[in-house]
């Protein structure tokens, strides 16, 4: 008998997976798992929820594809670049606000980071039907930091 290299519980020799924790006991198993769990989440985004259970499906229902947009392999390299650089931008705005969240000004530019996240532009356009465009999320953040930093250096 073996022992599983990650828990060390002994395991049949012929086991593909540890009894005790899960773990593949071969490529051939740790393979399948990795297909298994991308089947999974695309299972999850994609939002196949079914529709033939009790309260499944309906049309009121958001699905991860509605809040966070088009999945990242079916964007172009320009939007994949748009998208990274307007979390950078928007989280490293966020960081700096909260560190000087004293100031009156931090709160304006604590709003021109969370405007600029994909998310929020993409949340923001569901009572509308559709998205923001990146452009006018763009201005909006330009406004909020410019106006934060006139405060924040002012007062």
């Amino acid at each position: 008998m073996k022992s599983c290299p990650r828990c060390e519980a002994p395991i049949d020799d012929s086991a593909r997976f540890c009894s005790q924790c899960g773990a593949p006991q071969n490529e051939e198993a740790a393979e399948e798992l990795d297909q298994y769990v991308k089947r999974q989440a695309k299972q999850v985004v994609g939002g196949s929820g079914g529709g033939s259970g009790a309260g499944g499906g309906g049309s009121g229902d958001v699905t991860a594809a509605d809040v966070f947009g088009v999945a990242a392999e079916e964007l172009t390299e320009r939007e994949q670049l748009w998208r990274r650089g307007s979390y950078v931008l928007g989280y490293a705005t966020i960081v700096v606000a909260l560190t000087q969240i004293t100031n009156p000004g931090a709160w304006l530019l604590l709003l021109g980071g969370i405007a600029i996240l994909p998310p929020t532009r993409r949340l923001l356009g569901l009572p509308v039907g559709g998205t923001f465009k990146r452009e006018a999320m763009a201005g909006l953040y330009v406004v909020f930091v410019v106006l934060g930093a006139a405060l924040f250096f002012v007062l």
